[in-house]
């Protein structure tokens, strides 16, 4: 009954839209403006550097916070933080709010990962800045630094005793890319959007 119980709790916490609401009180319709995505990229794009960073604070703690503490919380065994995480990543990427069309789950992702494979997200936050500092596109950041997670829980030797744990962080890797679809066909066709240096922001 707890594990139902905080599982939902985790995807209604996910639900939450913290860039649309960040947007909303600015005066601005999230979902109308740049990509229409309510992440922090868009808010970032839209509205500004530290709004996006914002967005992407509140987002991250949407997965970290089921994934570290709901198994304490419900007192049952750690094993189920994984469950709690995902719950929260399907809530950003489904939300319940906004008739299931939610986010692309970098950010929620990112905090459950920090909760449950903090050496796994080290390594995919390295690649991250890696890819940004040479190509500027944050979806093409984003899809490699979830293709390395995947790979790494599975060559990691402190991953390799719980493979549900590797076949559900593989799993939301390959969810990751899928929502980045659209972003990975204008790579192909040259058109998308790179993020502006930090002097252009300005």
């Amino acid at each position: 009954m707890n594990i139902a119980l905080f599982t939902l709790i985790a995807y209604l916490i996910g639900s939450i839209p913290f860039g649309l609401l960040i947007a909303k009180s600015k005066g601005i319709n999230i979902r109308t403006q740049g990509s229409g995505n309510i992440g922090a990229t868009n808010v970032l794009r839209v509205i500004g550097k530290k709004w996006g960073v914002f967005t992407f604070f509140l987002d991250s703690l949407k997965g970290f916070i089921p994934a570290f503490f709901f198994s304490n919380l419900a007192g049952i065994n750690t094993h189920w933080d994984l469950l709690f995480g995902s719950a929260a990543i399907l809530g950003h990427t489904f939300p319940l709010y906004l008739k299931f069309k939610g986010g692309k789950g970098v950010a929620t992702s990112a905090g459950m990962l920090l909760g449950v494979a903090p050496a796994a997200m080290g390594i995919g936050l390295f690649v991250w800045a890696l890819c940004m500092g040479i190509f500027r596109y944050v979806s093409l950041a984003s899809v490699c630094a979830a293709i390395t997670i995947a790979i790494t829980v599975w060559i990691k030797k402190e991953y390799q005793e719980n493979l549900v744990s590797q076949l559900a962080i593989t799993l939301l890797a390959l969810l990751v890319i899928w929502l980045h679809r659209s972003n990975i066909q204008r790579l192909i066709n040259g058109t998308e959007t790179k993020l502006k240096k930090k002097k252009e922001l300005r």
